[in-house]
């Protein structure tokens, strides 16, 4: 389940982020969701007010070229996948 929390400073994130305009070039469709239960995997993300909740600390950065992931957000949790294998798979949840 991905209880996502983001920080402030890069060196504390367990994952750099790139927020991609559209899905090409996306290794991760997400989709943000309202409750906690309904967070699951990697791809429906539920963020968290405190950093000890969280599976995952994320730091979004300005150029895709610093990313561990580039993500693409989704409104439509059918959507949200995996798009490229990644050495991240199956730890942001």
């Amino acid at each position: 389940m991905a209880k996502v929390f983001v920080v402030n400073q890069k060196y504390n994130a367990t994952v750099k982020m790139f927020a991609v305009r559209n899905g090409y070039g996306t290794d991760l469709i997400y989709c943000e969701v309202k409750e906690d239960y309904r967070a699951k995997g990697d791809a429906l993300w539920y963020y968290v007010k405190h950093e000890y909740e969280a599976t995952c600390k994320i730091f979004w950065v300005q150029h895709d070229y610093e990313a561990d992931v580039k993500v693409f957000k989704t409104n439509r949790e059918s959507e949200a996948k995996w798009k490229k294998s990644n050495q991240f798979q199956n730890r942001i949840g």
